[in-house]
């Protein structure tokens, strides 16, 4: 069956992909979500990126996720992997030599002024947990340049979040027409942290990339 390799979004942990985890694994699949080096200055993307790698049992039939910040890391495991599918879900997109901290004004970015925008549709416990978990960032990770000349070449799809006050729909449909040329994303209706307010959909979003 085929592994899959999480790789969570900033400030994030594995432990938000738990469950959508647990109904992968009930479906025969492997699951990797290891907790990214994230407030180490003396990495940055490239070695978040060799973390998941090195966690993985095997390279053979990996789909690699990522989520939110997770999308600029997932393409650089999806390269080393030879990745059978990459999953950006309500994920930053990156581009050739551009700056994670450059990327909010070059891909338009505009808060959007609402309340709660990570949580909003969690039930309360998942959402309490999530912010006791919370992580700071690296600022050396933000500064340095995406490192690969362009996504790698392998079947790569785009969950959109409908109901994500965060990164909204409207703002996530512009970033992929521009920076994911001939992917359709696929809606789901959930918040920014789906993996918690809707994992079985998620989950079987997900099992549906698989080889």
């Amino acid at each position: 069956m085929t592994t899959f390799a999480i790789v969570h979004g900033a400030g994030d942990v594995g432990w938000s992909w738990h469950l959508v985890s647990a109904l992968l694994e009930a479906k025969g699949h492997t699951v990797i979500a290891p907790d990214l080096p994230t407030e180490d200055e003396s990495k940055d993307l490239t070695d978040w990126a060799s973390t998941v790698v090195a966690a993985l049992p095997s390279t053979s039939d990996v789909v690699v996720v990522g989520h939110s910040f997770g999308g600029l890391v997932a393409p650089l495991v999806a390269a080393q992997v030879n990745a059978s599918a990459l999953v950006f879900v309500t994920a930053m997109l990156p581009k050739p030599g551009e700056a994670p901290g450059d990327w909010w004004a070059q891909a338009g970015y505009a808060d959007s002024g609402l309340e709660d925008q990570f949580w909003h549709d969690v039930p309360p416990d998942l959402a309490a947990e999530s912010r006791k978990r919370e992580r700071g960032m690296s600022e050396n990770a933000m500064v340095k340049p995406w490192p690969l000349d362009a996504l790698p070449d392998v079947p790569t799809h785009f969950i959109l979040c409908t109901e994500d006050r965060f990164f909204t729909p409207e703002f996530m449909r512009r970033v992929v027409a521009d920076r994911l040329s001939g992917v359709a994303p696929v809606e789901l209706a959930a918040g920014h942290c789906a993996q918690l307010s809707k994992p079985q959909e998620l989950a079987n979003l997900l099992a549906g990339f698989a080889n």
